[in-house]
């Protein structure tokens, strides 16, 4: 059972991001990444609006998938920025495996 954090997308902000709620979840991002893997970004996304830390946890490896080309923040309709709320969710992995999350 996932515990949902409804404040997760503010305490994103500590690790930099504060475009999460931005997005309306249109699927461009994930139209235009080359990776095309299971809707990335859009599902972490999602993960993150909802406050699904613990599914963005078990998923951390999709995050290094990321080439970070700029793709899908270039084209998002709303400038939620996904790119930069992918760079964001790998500092927040990090943290949480040294245990020096405060989120």
């Amino acid at each position: 059972m996932a515990v949902v954090d409804p404040q997760f997308a503010e305490k994103l902000e500590h690790f930099g991001v504060d475009t999460a709620m931005e997005c309306f979840n249109c699927g461009t991002c994930a139209a235009i990444c080359p990776l095309i893997y299971e809707h990335f970004p859009r599902k972490m996304i999602r993960y993150t609006q909802i406050g699904a830390g613990e599914r963005i946890l078990e998923s951390a490896d999709e995050l290094w998938r990321c080439l970070h080309c700029g793709m899908c923040s270039h084209t998002c309709p709303r400038e939620a920025d996904p790119g930069e709320i992918i760079l964001a969710l790998r500092r927040f992995v990090i943290a949480n495996w040294r245990g020096t999350a405060h989120v």
